[in-house]
């Protein structure tokens, strides 16, 4: 591998499914389970964009909680469902190469660490209920600076830590922006494209694209 001395990954729909709380709900949500989970992930997302911009932050979890009350009244959602909704939403579900994947790089005598929208508690919830606390040397979450991804302060957080430079960081999202975002504050940023998806043209290409994590061990 290269120069690379910690691999950090982003939280959500890079390790952890974002549809999965929907998905076990289809059979009451129906045949719209995938269009409502999706509406609310991008809901979700453009909280975080426009509270930045705006200068009102609030917490990943209040977030969540708005955007899904949104797209649960815009797809005509049962309101009995919402606290079901939220609490599968704490324990998503990994894709199922990442458990085994990650457990391979704990090998290599690497820093792995998560860097996330998401506050500290949904982080520690997500890392417990896929026993997933061995792995991991940090949870890092955006509430140190309380700005959203892709703020440059976001990705300072590692570095300020490891006290190493940003070249030397492996950065893995399955978001286009977040992979801009930290490519350009210098990290080597790595896609997940898992669905075939265009990337977006944000003044960065990734160092490599892979289709899920265990491609990632032919890198290291």
């Amino acid at each position: 591998m290269s120069k690379a001395k910690a691999v950090i990954f982003d939280a959500y729909g890079t390790l952890f499914d974002v549809n999965s709380a929907a998905e076990k709900c289809k059979n009451q949500i129906g045949d719209k389970w995938e269009g409502f989970a999706n509406y609310w992930r991008t809901t979700q997302l453009e909280y975080t964009w426009l509270r930045s911009l705006m200068k009102r932050h609030k917490d990943f979890w209040k977030v969540t909680e708005d955007s899904l009350d949104k797209s649960m009244k815009v797809f005509n959602i049962n309101p009995n469902m919402r606290e079901e909704l939220l609490s599968l939403y704490k324990k998503l579900s990994t894709f199922p190469e990442v458990n085994d994947t990650l457990k391979q790089l704990k090998n290599k005598n690497l820093k792995l660490a998560i860097l996330s929208n998401g506050s500290p508690d949904l982080l520690n919830e997500l890392v417990n209920s896929n026993n997933l606390t061995e792995i991991f040397d940090d949870l890092f979450s955006i509430e140190e600076v309380k700005i959203y991804k892709p703020d440059n302060k976001v990705y300072e957080i590692p570095i300020n830590k490891y006290k190493i430079k940003p070249e030397e960081i492996f950065f893995l999202s399955s978001n286009t922006w977040d992979v801009s975002g930290g490519g350009n504050y210098g990290y080597q940023s790595i896609w997940v494209n898992r669905n075939n998806n265009i990337f977006d043209n944000l003044d960065y290409k990734p160092k490599y694209e892979i289709k899920n994590l265990k491609q990632l061990l032919d890198i290291i």
